[in-house]
Formats: structure tokens, C-alpha cells, sequence
């Protein structure tokens, strides 16, 4: 175990307040797909995960999931190859022991775990993430640095979150 601070696709991070932060390249951060939220178990609030039963990108908030695809159910078909992902990941095998924690190492359960209490993560930018992600991925989240926002797009269309 090493406590870090990361930086993809960037030299740097912007502050010492950072734990995970991202260039600026047009890319997102894709979320993990589970096979439905009541299938998360354990997930505590700020998980963000995208449900493969609705389609949708949600956040774990007060002890509920919260939809932030608002009311657009997504899909998980690539409009390219025309290649549903679920057949691709179904036929993964899962390690289950396969988690990542940056920071102190707690019980937190997760893929990919930020811990520390004064730190956080820096999502993603890309200007205009709708004009400028050729091809984005169901589950795809980035920060909108022309509209100043969080865009989630939940295989079909982008939510965007003031």
C-alpha cells in the first residue's frame, strides 16, 4: 500500500487539496456498470455507478439512488460497431479483489476508492463534452469547462448537472 496523489494524462495536479485528477483531453471517467443499484450492496453515499437495469447514471445520496440521467433511459449499444458492451463485460470473468484505493486504505467497498478527508477528485474537462467526445460510452462523466458543469451521458444522450 502507497498513499498517492494521481495525476492521468497530466504532468501535474492543480493543488496539494487533490487526490485523482485528469487532463484535459476530450475524454470522460466511465463509472462501473452493475446489473442494478439494489444489486450495489454496501455502496455507500457518492457512489456513482451506471444501472444496467434502467440504463441510467445514479449517485448514492441519502441513502437512496439518485437518477442523474434524469428521465432518459440510455443504452449500452456502440452507434459504431452496433456491438452491445453488456455482451462484452458478461463474458468477463470479475476478480473480485480487483480494487484501487487512493489514500488511507479503509473497508469502503468499491472499484475505485478516494479516501481521505481533505482531498478530492478533479473529474475529467473537455469543453462542450455533446460536440467534442466522438463516441462516448454509457456511463461516461466529465466536467463542462464552457457551461461549467458535470455532463453525464448515459449511452443515448448527456445530463448535465449546474
Amino acid at each position: 500500500m502507497i498513499s498517492a496523489q494521481v495525476a492521468i494524462g497530466k504532468t501535474t495536479l492543480s493543488s496539494p487539496a487533490v487526490s485523482l485528477e485528469f487532463g484535459t483531453a476530450n475524454r470522460g471517467m466511465i463509472l462501473p456498470w452493475v446489473t442494478s443499484a439494489a444489486a450495489a450492496t454496501g455502496a455507500v453515499n457518492g457512489t456513482m455507478i451506471y444501472d444496467l437495469t434502467d440504463k441510467k447514471v445514479k449517485i448514492k445520496y441519502a441513502s437512496a439512488w439518485k437518477d442523474l440521467s434524469v428521465d432518459t433511459s440510455g443504452t449500452t449499444v456502440d452507434p459504431l460497431t452496433n456491438i452491445d458492451g453488456t455482451l462484452i463485460q458478461n463474458a468477463a470473468t470479475e476478480n473480485i479483489n480487483a480494487k484501487m484505493a487512493i489514500g488511507p486504505l479503509t473497508s469502503t467497498p468499491g472499484i475505485l476508492v478516494l479516501e481521505a478527508n481533505d482531498k478530492a477528485m478533479v473529474l475529467p474537462k473537455a469543453a462542450s463534452p455533446h460536440l467534442n467526445i466522438i463516441n462516448p460510452s454509457a456511463g461516461m462523466m466529465v466536467y463542462d469547462t464552457v457551461n461549467k458543469q458535470l455532463a453525464v451521458f448515459n449511452g443515448k444522450v448527456w445530463t448535465f448537472w449546474k
